[in-house]
């Protein structure tokens, strides 16, 4: 498997889907039955095919991930050729940025000398879905970029 086995809650949202990928494999509702009870290892490998299919399409579309941490904010533009990372540091200990009340003061202190804006690229491999498939094991979270956005037009020079 290349990436992750959908969740059991994952699969049922996807049931349709996934008697569409069976039928394709010229299984049907009888045959999967049969399957299941007498060959538990090949119905799992069925569900992990499925799995890296759906997370293919997923991370095909891919464009904006965002991390954040107590004191750090990580997002990521996924370009054709690299990752941009605008990340955010917060050097106050105190603030949690991954509370309401924390965030609000980030919002307000953004210039502040206890927040450091800085941006990083690193050209993506060939293998585009396992990068990204890497920072979401880490925790990034697919998103449509609206911080992303907000953060270049502060650190891009105009």
């Amino acid at each position: 498997m290349k990436y992750a086995r959908l969740t059991k809650e994952q699969l049922e949202e996807m049931h349709q889907e996934f008697i569409t990928f069976l039928s394709t494999q010229g299984i049907d509702a009888e045959e999967w039955k049969k399957i299941k009870e007498n060959k538990p290892k090949l119905a799992e490998e069925e569900i992990d095919i499925f799995s890296d299919l759906v997370w293919e399409k997923v991370l095909n579309k891919v464009k904006f991930l965002e991390h954040f941490s107590k004191q750090q904010m990580f997002l990521f533009k996924i370009e054709e050729f690299q990752i941009s990372l605008i990340g955010v540091k917060v050097e106050n200990q105190a603030i949690d940025i991954t509370t309401s009340d924390g965030y609000q003061w980030l919002r307000k202190n953004l210039m502040d000398e206890q927040v450091n804006i800085y941006t990083s690229t690193k050209p993506i491999s060939e293998e585009r879905n396992t990068d990204i498939f890497a920072l979401i094991k880490q925790g990034a979270h697919i998103t449509k970029g609206e911080l992303y956005n907000y953060f270049e037009k502060i650190v891009s020079p105009k």
